[in-house]
């Protein structure tokens, strides 16, 4: 303590003080935390991405089987045709 200085503005400066280094303390912990939340998000982003990318494979794979199974459908459905109008003409 200096002399003149009451006890309560040592205390007062002491406060301001530890708030400083508090205060630095928060801002350095905010800007690592800030780091790693973009690092995070980035990671997220490249899981989504992948995830995207598989769902449109699926999806043309699916797309694909449809068309064979529509295809072999129309097939069978001709084959019947024909078999019925076979057995009618023979009748």
């Amino acid at each position: 303590m200096n002399p003149g200085e009451s006890a309560l503005d040592a205390a007062a400066k002491r406060l301001e003080n530890a708030l400083h280094v508090l205060e630095q303390r928060l801002a350095q912990r905010a800007k690592q935390a800030g780091g790693e939340a973009g690092d995070l998000f980035a990671q997220d982003r490249a899981n989504l991405a992948a995830e995207l990318d598989a769902a449109r494979a699926r999806e043309r794979e699916l797309e694909e089987a449809g068309a064979q199974a529509s295809a072999a459908l129309g097939r069978a459905i001709q084959e019947i045709r024909a078999a019925l109008n076979g057995q009618a003409q023979e009748v």
